[in-house]
């Protein structure tokens, strides 16, 4: 059953059976948490795909991942989280997989998703897809930009820490990210935010608000 089922909100969709009512437990945004990593997928000189990895929050992990231990080894392998992922990142569809890609400044479009994937680290669920262009694009010396976030902060997108937060696979020499993260901090509930920003406020929004880029960081390549 999707979440949709259970809390209206657009990015309610995003993750499968299961996150709804753990929200309606809460009376705060954001109810889930996500460390993300993105890498720019590069082939023949042009930028053909995105493939994202998130991490989610423990807590999250131990809910949604209840009963899907089908052989009772005490493990999930993943085949035995195959079905999640993939209805995962299907539902993710009509919100552009809450990834956006500029090229030269220039929006770009994402065709379905492949390689939905998710397998279990510690107490952390990771998932990854990748995100193949439409219409692959030659960059040039035009700057890609890349940010994850959540417009209406149903989920909180943190860019992990690290050299691997941010990678490029296959790209011409010479090109090279860099990382620009928000200036404004994460509230950690929609009370610790400014005045008026009620569960209400937050189910008002939709998918073409602008609430969540406050919060996102921002993956430049340039290439020479």
């Amino acid at each position: 059953m999707p979440i949709a089922a259970h809390f209206p909100s657009a990015s309610a969709l995003l993750l499968a059976a299961g996150l709804g009512c753990a929200a309606t437990a809460a009376s705060a945004h954001p109810h889930v948490w996500v460390t993300a990593k993105a890498q720019l997928v590069y082939d023949g000189g042009k930028l053909v795909g995105v493939r994202d990895t998130w991490s989610f929050d423990p807590e999250y992990t131990a809910f949604v991942t209840q009963g899907l231990d089908a052989n009772k080894d005490g493990t999930l392998s993943p085949d035995e989280l195959a079905g999640l992922a993939a209805e995962n990142t299907a539902n993710l569809a009509e919100f552009g997989y809450f990834t956006k890609l500029k090229v030269g400044g220039k929006e770009q479009a994402f065709a379905d998703p492949k390689e939905p994937a998710m397998r279990l680290e510690g107490k952390a669920l990771v998932m990854s897809f990748l995100l193949p262009l439409k219409a692959p694009v030659q960059q040039g010396r035009g700057v890609a930009a890349l940010e994850v976030y959540d417009p209406t902060y149903f989920v909180s997108f943190s860019l992990a820490e690290g050299p691997d937060a941010a990678t490029l696979a296959g790209a011409p020499q010479g090109c090279a990210a860099t990382i620009t993260r928000p200036k404004t901090e994460q509230p950690k509930t929609a009370e610790a935010g400014s005045p008026g920003m009620t569960e209400a406020f937050f189910e008002a929004l939709t998918a073409a608000s602008s609430y969540g880029v406050q919060f996102a960081s921002r993956i430049l390549v340039a290439c020479p």
